[in-house]
Formats: structure tokens, C-alpha cells, sequence
């Protein structure tokens, strides 16, 4: 079967006919020894212009091909018998094709953020010779759009000496900045393949695990980036509760086109392109291909726009979600590398996490799982002391927000390195995590006598996420309820120096002058088996504050638990310990206690109150000293 295909020329083709070539003479008339050409990327690939190219690569040598994500099952270099100097490959974002070759030293990668390759060549840094795209049939003016696959392709076709197009039928016509005119193409093929698919596989537990923690950080109106990865594409199906969400990013898969469907995409609360898709290209199954279609709801623009950090802040609640190879505990993020070899590359992690956090009420996150698993079977963390020799920082300690894994949300930005170290610590696997404790405390990045929550047969104590809820409380403020976390240390603290003398008084029965880290520790490292500890968190404007806790410690008696409640002044009287007592009940009962007691000053009348009218029933009551000591029954 010939390459090319036997094809009618269109009515819209029959005056550019003179352009048209056979296979064979559009790679031997366009490309000769010494060029430097440029391959059309991701699932745009053009497959038999670079079948043919293959196919000729022993008369081409010194040929230098330059690529974005190559996709394809192509293989450059066994068809030419491996020889190394014959041509050379230089990849702009290292795609499954070549990562074997980059790692063998038979083709190179060139690190670069996505949004500024245009300009590499625009300026002319980097001199074309020849440009072989893919792009749909022309319209009745003369254009053919770039179809799925517009990001660095546009420009470069813009400014290479020669452009050598494989006009495709099957390749979607998509709108936006995507066009490019039959007199700027210097010679076509005709061809009839499919357009390349890809798809990211079914996600498995511990991706849909981060996706939910990843999903409550986003809000209703946000605007979302997912980078690739099979993590920040599983996102999707966690939003199916989400309003009015807009999508401005790179690239975006089949997952989009179910919350399109679904009335959760509208776009309609964008704040710059309101009501429209914008992208640079997709990777995707035909279905996504059929969507974006001359579909006016999906704008494609060459990647110089989409990933401008300062065109993408200009979304208010702009989402970045990208993906990590490894994360140190100071935060530093690497994710185009294993150790020496080239995994990946920089692509648009940079521009769209720098873009998020200028946004308005904008969240840069990296997700990673928390372990891998070699071939040899051993299992490692991905969250390590220090970024193994060679692993490249692609997002930098200072630009890092959010990390998650499938073991919670570590919140980085502004924090010292004691707080980075312990909110790590407190997402990675709990195999690794008292090997993560002992390393930052050799190198004095927290206090010498730092403590992880250990449960009762001596294991690491799991934090209970189950217990997480939001509430709204009588001021119409909602706040988030959940267990305390070794990380909460500094805001307890502020919780408790915010108490005047009389309230210290009334919590401790003795005026407390400080509560110094060996006073808090006990209180944030618990163990969730026995003790329990609930904070209310209040985050407006993104700053998370401790305005209340309640909880529960395990006595001599093993069953019967002492409670503690502790409200900041301003957030009194509005229902808060009301909310936690019977929240505290249910735990206690789930951890098998039949009684909560505790003592209370007679003049703390209002906590008083709230014992005598919550309903259980009082077994015990002694008044001694100006205290009442109090036990009620919480068996089921």
C-alpha cells in the first residue's frame, strides 16, 4: 500500500495544486543534509511525512529534528540502524518515543518553559530550515486550521524558510488563533489516517485518593489547568458537584468534555474570554477530537499566549494542576527527571504555577503520589530529605503553594522550613515518615525533640480524614472542623495567647503566662486511636486560622475520656462548642468510651450551660472548691 494516499484535490485545493507533491519529493526537495526541521507534536504528529523521513534518513545526514512530546510508536533510530551521528533529535519536552535515546545519549533535550519556545525562534535564536505539520483541509478562503495541535506549531510555522504540510480530512478544524493560509504552505501531501489517541487509563485508587483532596481546594467559578499526567486529568471526575467552572490551559483531555456535558464547564464566570475553552492543544480519545470540532466554545492559541503567566493571572480563581516526580521537604519540586535521566521536561508547569498564584484568589497545586515502586519491587518515597543528585527543581521552594498526596494537602507558600518540613511530612507515606523526621532533625530544620503521632501498638498514628467537615456557624461564617495535625502547632498557640487572663483562668484554673512548644506538642501529636482533638479553622482570605477546639484525652480509667473546649473571644456564642460536643460523643463512641467528664470553674457559667442542657445524662456531679466535676454517659 503506497504512503500516500490516491485523493481527490478538493474544489478549495484546485487552485493551490501546484503545491501539491508526492510524498517522496515533499521529504527530498525540502529537507537536505545539514537542516534543522521541526516535526509537528503530540497527537498532531504528521505520520506519513515522518514515515517518509524515516525512511530517507541515511541520505540525511547531520539532519537536526527538533520536537515537542513526541507520541507516536515511531522509531527514529532503528530504522537507520541506530547510528548514533547519522541525525540528531532534539527534544523540547521528552515524549515516550525517545526517552529511550535521550537516556542512551542518542538525542538531546533542551530544557525550556513552554511559553517562551516561540520566542526562541521568532527572535531568531534558533534558525528553521523546514516546518512538516499536519493540518485540516482548507476552507473556501484559503485556510487550514493546525486542528488539535496549535502551541509552539504556529509560530514556528510562521517563521521556518519552508513549510511542508500533510493536509488531512480527519484532522478537526478548530478556532481560535489556528489558521494558517495555503500561501504560506510551500508544498502539501494529501493523506486519510487517523489522528493519533491518547488516553490516560482508568485512575486508580490512590489517584482518585489525591483527585478528592485536590477538588475540595477548588471553588465554584474557578478556572482550572490540568498539566499532563494521569493525577491532574483524574481531577475531572471529582468536580461533578461544581458550578461554573472555566477551563484555561495548555492542554486538556477527554475529562473536560464530560463536565462540558455535565453543566459543570460553562465558562460563564471567566473573567477575560468569558464563555470560551481556551487551550493550546489536546490529547485526547476521537470523541474529544469530535468536540472541539468548529466548536465555538473552544478557542486554540499558540502557547506564547495560553502559558503568558500574566495572561493567565488575569483569571480570577485560576487552578494550576501539575504533576511531581519528587518533592523535597524545604518544597522543592522536581518533575522532568529521575535522578540523572530525562524524563520529562519543563513544559507549562512554570508559566501556569506562577500565572495561578498572581491570579486573584489563585492555587498553584502539585500533586504526587507519595511512594513509587521500582522494577525490582522495592518501594520508595517520592517525598524525600533532598532531591536525588541530577533530579532537576522545575518549580523552586519560593514558587511552591500546594502538594498533595494521596495522604492530604501539605500548604507550603510563606512557611518557614520547620512548618515545610512537618506539613510534608504529614502527606507522605507513613512508612517513610519517621525516616523523614530523623533527617530534618539532623540538619536542625525542626526542634530536636519533634514527635510524630504514634498510636497505642506503637505505629504511626493515621490521620482520621473522615472526621472533616464544613460548618456554618450562627454569624453565617462557615468554618472547616477536623482532627488536629502536628502541623497546627503555631496557630494553637495563637489560639491560646489570644485568651486574656481571665479566660487562661477559666481553661487552666491558674492565669498560663506561655505556651511554649513543649506545652503544645502533646496537644497536636496525638494519637487518634485513644485521644482526639477537633480545631475549627477559619481561612478568609486564604489565611487559615484556629478559632476553636475541642477534644478528649484518655484517662486512668480506660472507659471514660476527658474533654477540653478552648473558643477564641471573637467567635463565642455562635454555636461552636454546641456543634463539637456531639461530634466529640460520636468519636468517643466510635473509640469505645462509655463516659466524657471533666471539671469546670463555677464562674465559667456559659460552659456550664452547655453541659447541663446537652442532653445526656449526668451520672456524676461533684462541686468542690469553687469546680465542678462532671461524667455523663455516652454509651450507645
Amino acid at each position: 500500500m503506497p504512503i500516500t494516499p490516491d485523493l481527490n484535490l478538493s474544489d478549495s485545493l484546485k487552485e493551490y495544486k501546484n503545491k501539491q507533491e508526492t510524498i517522496d519529493n515533499a521529504i527530498k526537495k525540502f529537507i537536505k543534509p545539514g537542516n534543522r526541521i521541526f516535526i509537528d507534536s503530540g497527537c498532531a504528529e504528521p505520520i506519513d511525512l515522518t514515515k517518509k523521513l524515516i525512511e530517507f534518513g541515511l541520505k540525511l545526514p547531520d539532519v537536526e529534528i527538533l520536537h515537542f512530546l513526541s507520541l507516536s510508536d515511531l522509531d527514529y533510530y532503528e530504522t537507520v540502524g541506530g547510528i548514533e551521528d547519522l541525525f540528531r533529535h532534539n527534544a523540547l519536552f521528552i515524549g515516550k518515543s525517545l526517552r529511550k535515546y535521550i537516556t542512551a545519549g542518542q538525542a538531546d533535550y533542551t530544557p525550556i518553559l513552554l511559553s517562551e519556545i516561540p520566542r526562541l525562534f521568532k527572535l531568531g535564536k534558533m534558525h528553521l530550515d523546514t516546518a512538516l505539520i499536519q493540518v485540516s483541509a482548507p476552507d473556501k478562503y484559503g485556510f487550514c486550521s493546525f486542528g488539535i495541535n496549535v502551541d509552539i506549531v504556529k509560530p514556528i510555522a510562521e517563521v521556518a524558510n519552508c513549510v511542508v504540510a500533510e493536509i488531512n480530512p480527519k484532522m478537526p478544524r478548530t478556532l481560535g488563533d489556528a489558521f494558517i493560509h495555503m500561501d504560506d504552505i510551500d508544498a502539501f501531501i494529501l493523506s486519510d489516517h487517523d489522528i493519533i489517541e491518547y488516553s490516560y487509563g482508568e485512575p486508580d485508587d490512590i489517584a482518585k485518593k489525591i483527585a478528592k483532596f485536590v477538588a475540595s481546594l477548588i471553588e465554584n467559578e474557578s478556572t482550572i489547568q490540568m498539566g499532563i499526567g494521569g493525577i491532574p486529568n483524574a481531577v475531572t471526575a471529582a468536580l461533578h458537584d461544581k458550578k461554573d467552572l472555566g477551563v484555561h490551559s495548555e492542554v486538556f483531555s477527554d475529562g473536560i468534555v464530560d463536565l462540558v456535558e455535565q453543566g459543570v464547564v460553562t465558562c460563564k464566570k471567566k473573567t477575560i474570554h468569558k464563555d470560551k475553552i481556551i487551550c493550546s492543544f489536546v490529547m485526547g480519545t476521537k470523541r474529544l477530537y469530535d468536540f472541539v470540532d468548529d466548536n465555538p466554545m473552544v478557542e486554540f492559541h499558540p502557547c506564547d499566549y495560553t502559558n503568558d503567566p500574566y495572561i493567565i493571572s488575569q483569571n480570577k480563581k485560576q487552578v494550576a494542576i501539575n504533576a511531581a516526580l519528587s518533592v523535597d521537604l524545604t518544597g522543592q519540586v522536581n518533575s522532568d527527571s529521575i535522578g540523572h535521566k530525562f524524563y520529562s521536561g519543563i513544559g507549562g508547569q512554570v508559566d501556569f504555577v506562577r500565572g495561578a498564584a498572581r491570579a486573584k484568589n489563585g492555587k498553584p497545586i502539585m500533586v504526587i503520589p507519595s511512594t513509587a515502586t521500582l522494577k525490582d519491587g522495592t518501594v520508595i518515597s517520592r517525598i524525600v530529605p533532598y532531591l536525588q543528585p541530577g533530579s532537576g527543581v522545575v518549580i523552586t521552594r519560593g514558587d511552591v503553594h500546594y502538594v498533595v498526596s494521596e495522604w492530604g494537602i501539605a500548604y507550603l507558600y510563606g512557611k518557614s522550613i520547620r512548618e515545610r518540613v512537618l506539613q510534608m511530612i504529614n502527606i507522605a507515606h507513613p512508612d517513610f515518615r519517621e525516616e523523614l523526621l530523623e533527617k530534618a532533625k539532623k540538619w536542625n530544620y525542626i526542634y530536636s525533640d519533634q514527635k510524630l503521632p504514634i498510636s497505642i501498638d506503637g505505629r504511626i498514628s493515621i490521620y482520621p480524614q473522615k472526621y472533616e467537615i464544613m460548618i456554618t456557624l450562627k454569624n453565617e461564617k462557615v468554618v472547616k472542623v477536623r482532627p488536629v495535625k502536628p502541623t497546627d502547632e503555631r496557630m494553637i498557640q495563637e489560639l491560646h495567647y489570644s485568651l486574656d487572663d481571665k479566660d487562661r483562668y477559666m481553661r487552666f484554673f491558674t492565669p498560663m503566662k506561655d505556651f511554649r512548644h513543649k506545652k503544645i506538642a502533646p496537644m497536636v501529636n496525638i494519637d487518634y486511636s485513644t485521644d482526639m482533638i477537633l480545631v475549627a479553622v477559619d481561612s478568609e482570605n486564604g489565611q487559615e486560622k484556629i478559632i476553636g477546639m475541642g477534644g478528649f484525652f484518655k484517662t486512668s480509667q480506660p472507659s471514660l475520656a476527658e474533654l477540653l473546649f478552648v473558643v477564641h473571644k471573637d467567635w463565642r456564642g455562635l454555636g461552636l462548642t454546641r456543634f463539637l460536643l456531639p461530634f466529640l460523643v460520636q468519636i468517643g463512641q466510635e473509640l469505645n468510651y462509655k463516659s466524657l467528664g471533666g471539671s469546670i470553674l463555677l464562674e465559667n457559667k456559659a460552659m456550664i450551660h452547655v453541659i447541663n442542657t446537652s442532653g445526656y445524662d449526668i451520672k456524676f456531679r461533684r462541686i468542690e472548691g469553687g469546680v465542678t466535676e462532671f461524667i455523663f454517659d455516652i454509651s450507645k
